[in-house]
């Protein structure tokens, strides 16, 4: 009897254990935002994450006149009447849930924010402009990001990055300063969010957490801005002058491990530097199967000249120094490999921290894919509905997580190129999960053109010109906002400029999956020898 009731307790202390570990929380969140490991399994709980924007309204279907239309400002879900004001309903979903990602911009700042949980009356928080740096709590500059033209009156945006859970709903509001529809300006926004299965347990977001936890979120905004490169664990090591032509390759250590970091050190006296960041390979195989095939410098998350990169999953020095932190795990075997299409020998050196891990059934394998295409027409006609303006970055068939990209670009056109929205279709989508509202949106600025910046989701590590003709490099990874799928994940991007011209685009993505996922198209050693004049 004694016996039974012991197990009985240890039982119980197990479900209560697991229910506790399961649980949504502000400060949960906050760990998985800085937990490389975690970015490496399929979710459990399992959520999906959407995105809610202000995406022209007249877009409706692929099939239907419209879909290209540019007026992204205007969009809303309804308005409602409170009290004797008017609220734009900018986002509403019931729960449980969570905010990862609000991204908002406007020409003035002026009106009044406001967000119900739980179905409450009353605004748990109100902010008194369109501009959530606003907000009367303090999160830190890696939680609350501003753009590089903001101005605290006028136009410019901010990226905020505090995560808001809940248990039942959320809405969030807008108020004009003017009821008169006509006098409104553009409200530009872009909220992703989490829908939990039924069942998962959230707290509630709540001010009061805020301050109890603001310790935890100077040490989050601390880990994010100065991120640590791992280097316990067993390192492996080998270094080589790699002939034109020829391979250095790593042989990971055998059996259920994960590499942890990886550091690729490039030295080479002859040639352009760009043009060898270029044609140097990288290829990572593991349990038999490669599934990573990229060039070094778009690897590091800079693409074209391979300039400065700092965030949190890819370093870059711009001189040959290159980290990833992207947790790499695998059950039997690994092999890291260069090849070296340059014109002359290279000096390279391979180092990987690699560590045991407990495999389980929601781990996932490290992708990233490389895919380049040449003399891509952009647009001006936004009302176009004859002709298909869309460019496919990557189709993903299987099961993963979808963790990051980088666009890198020359553009012939005058002036700006992306004015394109991002779209995304995950699973069963009858409509896209995700419909942006511009290129420079998606990675987290607003206003194009851009200047160069970097922030731990990414950036812009190059942008040549004022104007954006030439040369320009985005990269966006996604921490709280990645997104999970089932079955298929694709991600397209309008092709619309201020003016008609052409570009050169290549894209390199980052995701985790099953080792049988596949991808419908990537570019190979033809594009990457391809002669680019503008670089070499």
């Amino acid at each position: 009897m004694k016996r039974l009731l012991n197990l009985y307790i240890f039982l119980l202390t197990m479900s209560v254990s697991s229910v506790a570990e399961n649980r949504v929380t502000l400060s949960s969140l906050l760990d998985e935002m800085v937990s490389f490991e975690k970015a490496a399994e399929f979710p459990c709980p399992y959520y999906t994450c959407k995105m809610a924007s202000s995406y022209d309204r007249r877009t409706v279907s692929p099939e239907k006149d419209w879909w290209y239309a540019n007026e992204d400002g205007t969009g809303y879900n309804r308005l409602d009447t409170i009290e004797g004001r008017i609220e734009k309903v900018m986002f509403e979903e019931d729960g449980p849930g969570a905010i990862t990602r609000i991204w908002l911009t406007t020409p003035i700042k002026n009106g009044i924010l406001r967000f119900y949980f739980d179905g409450e009356e009353n605004p748990r928080v109100t902010i008194p402009a369109y501009d959530m740096t606003r907000a009367t709590f303090k999160v830190g500059s890696a939680l609350s990001l501003t753009h590089t033209n903001y101005t605290p009156e006028g136009a410019g945006g901010n990226t905020f990055m505090l995560p808001m859970p809940y248990r039942k709903s959320c809405r969030i509001t807008y108020e004009e300063p003017s009821k008169n529809p006509a006098h409104w300006d553009k409200r530009y926004y872009e909220i992703n969010y989490r829908t939990y299965e039924q069942g998962t347990e959230v707290e509630t977001f709540t001010v009061e957490q805020v301050h109890q936890l603001q310790e935890k979120l100077q040490e989050t905004n601390e880990k994010l801005w100065n991120p640590i490169t791992y280097k316990e664990g067993q390192r492996c090591e080998t270094s080589a002058n790699i002939a034109a032509g020829k391979k250095l390759a790593l042989d990971l250590p055998a059996g259920n491990r994960a590499v942890r970091s990886l550091t690729i050190d490039i030295n080479c006296r002859k040639g352009d530097y760009a043009k060898m960041m270029r044609r140097l390979i990288v290829k990572i195989s593991f349990d038999g199967k490669e599934t990573v095939w990229v060039p070094l410098g778009d690897f590091s998350g800079a693409g074209l000249g391979a300039k400065r990169v700092d965030s949190w999953y890819m370093e870059s020095d711009g001189r040959g120094h290159v980290v990833s932190r992207w947790v790499m795990p695998y059950q039997k075997n690994a092999r890291i490999e260069i090849e070296n299409l340059f014109e002359y020998d290279v000096n390279a050196r391979i180092r990987a921290h690699v560590s045991p891990w407990v495999w389980n059934k929601n781990t996932l394998y490290f992708h990233a894919t490389w895919k380049q295409e040449r003399g891509i027409e952009v647009t001006n006609r936004y009302d176009d509905h004859r002709g298909n303006h869309l460019w496919n970055y990557i189709t993903i068939n299987g099961r993963g997580v979808f963790r990051g990209d980088l666009l890198s670009l020359f553009n012939y056109a005058p002036d700006w190129y992306g004015e394109g929205d991002e779209i995304m279709w995950i699973d069963d989508d009858a409509f896209p999960s995700h419909h942006g509202t511009g290129t420079e949106d998606h990675y987290n600025c607003s206003w194009a053109p851009v200047v160069p910046f970097l922030t731990p989701y990414g950036g812009a590590p190059r942008a040549d010109n004022p104007s954006s003709h030439g040369l320009n490099a985005f990269v966006r990874t996604r921490n709280l906002d990645n997104i999970p799928f089932k079955k298929m994940y694709k991600f397209d991007i309008e092709m619309l400029s201020w003016n008609p011209g052409k570009v050169d685009y290549a894209v390199t993505n980052y995701w985790y999956g099953d080792l049988n996922c596949q991808i419908e198209k990537s570019s190979g050693k033809e594009e990457v020898t391809a002669d680019l004049p503008y670089l070499f």
